[in-house]
C-alpha cells in the first residue's frame, strides 16, 4: 500500500531549555507570583542536588511539594496531588522527574478545576479538555517525550487499568532538559528510556510508505542514534555527549515531528499497557516483549516499511525479501536484549494463558481494530502474545 502525505496542522508550544545549568532559568521562565504545586517521585532529586536547586531557582514564590508519584502513575494517588494544589490555590504545575511524574503531572493540571470525575479524563479520553492549569518541567530521565507532547498515561492499579489521554491544553509551556541531570539513574532506568524512546519510532514509521521523506528519514535518524549511543550511554553515565543525545533523541521521538502527515500503528502500546496493568512490568519492556511479535504477524501489510527499515535502520541489503525482514526483527528483538531488556513473556514470569486476558480487556473496552490498518482484532492480539511467550 502506498498513499500520499497526509493533510496535518502542526503546532508544538513548548519551549525546550537544553544543556548544563538550564534548571536556574525557571527563575525567568515562570512568573514571580506563580503559586507552584512542585511534583516528583520518590524523592531521588533530593539525593543527587537536583531538588536544591529546583529550589533556589523557584526563589520566594509560593511552592507546595508533593513527593510520591510512582513509576505508571496511580490515579488515586494523582487525586492526593489535586486535592493538595486545591487547598493551596495553585496556579502552575512544575513536574521534577521522569515521564511518570510528567505524566501524571498533566492529570493534576487538568483535573484541579474540573468539575466531574476526573477519572473520565483518561477513561473518556477526553481531548476536548476545558482547562488546564499551565506546566513548567523540569526532565531527569529521557524516556517518554511527555516533555513535548500533550499525551500521558495514567494508571489505577484499584481497577487494574491504565490508559492514554491527548489534549492540546497540557502540553507543558516550557521544559528544561539538563543531560546531567540523568547522570545518576540507575542502568534500568536509562535502558527502558532507550527501548521506549525506540518504539515511539517505530509506531510512527513502520505502517506504510506515505511519501513523507522528511518524516522517514528523521525517524530513522533517531533509530540509528538510539542503536549508537545507547550502549554508550549505558556503558559510562558520565559521558556528557552521548547523554546529550539520547536525552535530545527521546524528546524528538515523541514531540510531533516525525509523526505529522503519516499513518500510525500504536498496537504495541495497547498491548503493552495491558502487560502493565495486570502484571506491573515495566512498560519498555512490555513493548519488548510485544514488538517483534507484532511485526511477524504483521510483516504483509508492513512488507515496504520493514524492507525500507531493514535497508536504512540496520543496513540489511542482501538476500531474499522475506529474509531481510526476518533479520530486521530479529535485529530489533536484539536491540532490546543488548540494552538489557528481555523479550519474552516468560522472562517475566508470566504465562501465556495472558494473552486471552489481554485480548479480552481490549474487546470490553472496544479496542477491536487495533494498527494503521484497524486489521489487529482481540484475535490477533492474542496470537501476538502467545508467539511472545
Amino acid at each position: 500500500m502506498l498513499g500520499d502525505m497526509e493533510n496535518f496542522t502542526f503546532h508544538n508550544p513548548t519551549r525546550i531549555l537544553f544543556g548544563r545549568g538550564q534548571i536556574a532559568s525557571l527563575d525567568k521562565e515562570l512568573p514571580t507570583e506563580a503559586r507552584v504545586l512542585l511534583l516528583a517521585g520518590g524523592g531521588s532529586i533530593k539525593k543527587n542536588g537536583v531538588y536544591d536547586r529546583v529550589i533556589k531557582a523557584l526563589g520566594s514564590r509560593h511552592v507546595v511539594e508533593f513527593f510520591g508519584v510512582e513509576a505508571n502513575p496511580d490515579f488515586d494517588t494523582l487525586m492526593k496531588a489535586v486535592e493538595l494544589g486545591r487547598k493551596a490555590k495553585v496556579t502552575w504545575i512544575l513536574p521534577v522527574g521522569g515521564g511518570s511524574v510528567l505524566d501524571g503531572a498533566k492529570l493534576v493540571a487538568a483535573a484541579i478545576d474540573y468539575k466531574g470525575d476526573p477519572w473520565d479524563i483518561p477513561a473518556k479520553r477526553m481531548s476536548d479538555l476545558p482547562h488546564a492549569l499551565p506546566i513548567g518541567a523540569v526532565l531527569t530521565l529521557p524516556a517518554t517525550g511527555s516533555e513535548s507532547n500533550g499525551a500521558a498515561v495514567i494508571s489505577r492499579r484499584a481497577t487494574k487499568e491504565k490508559l492514554p489521554f491527548i489534549s492540546p491544553h497540557v502540553y507543558p509551556r516550557f521544559s528544561i532538559l539538563d543531560p546531567e541531570t540523568t547522570f545518576s539513574l540507575p542502568p534500568r532506568q536509562i535502558a527502558n528510556g532507550i527501548g521506549d524512546a525506540f518504539c515511539h519510532v517505530i509506531e510512527q514509521y513502520l505502517t506504510y510508505p506515505a511519501n513523507a521523506a522528511v518524516q522517514d528519514r528523521f525517524a530513522e535518524s533517531v533509530m540509528r542514534t538510539l542503536i549508537e549511543v545507547g550502549p554508550k550511554t549505558l556503558a559510562n553515565p558520565t559521558d556528557y555527549d552521548a547523554r546529550s543525545n539520547l536525552v535530545w533523541a527521546a524528546t524528538c521521538a515523541l514531540n510531533g515531528w516525525i509523526g505529522v502527515g503519516v499513518p500510525q500503528d500504536w498496537a504495541t502500546h495497547m498491548i503493552g499497557h495491558e502487560l502493565t496493568a495486570l502484571h506491573e512490568i515495566d512498560h519498555a519492556c512490555t513493548l519488548a516483549i510485544v514488538l517483534p511479535s507484532l511485526l511477524h504477524m504483521q510483516r504483509g501489510p508492513k512488507r515496504a516499511k520493514l524492507l525500507q527499515y531493514a535497508d536504512r535502520v540496520w543496513d540489511l541489503r542482501d538476500g531474499p525479501e522475506h529474509e531481510r525482514i526476518d533479520r530486521a526483527i530479529a535485529k530489533t528483538r536484539g536491540f532490546y536484549e543488548s540494552i538489557g531488556i528481555k523479550t519474552r513473556l516468560s522472562d517475566y514470569k508470566v504465562g501465556a494463558d495472558t494473552a486471552a486476558e489481554v485480548a479480552r480487556r481490549l474487546k470490553s473496552r472496544g479496542m477491536v481494530e487495533l494498527g494503521e490498518h484497524g486489521d489487529i482484532t482481540p484475535e490477533k492480539v492474542e496470537q501476538i502474545l502467545r508467539t511472545a511467550a
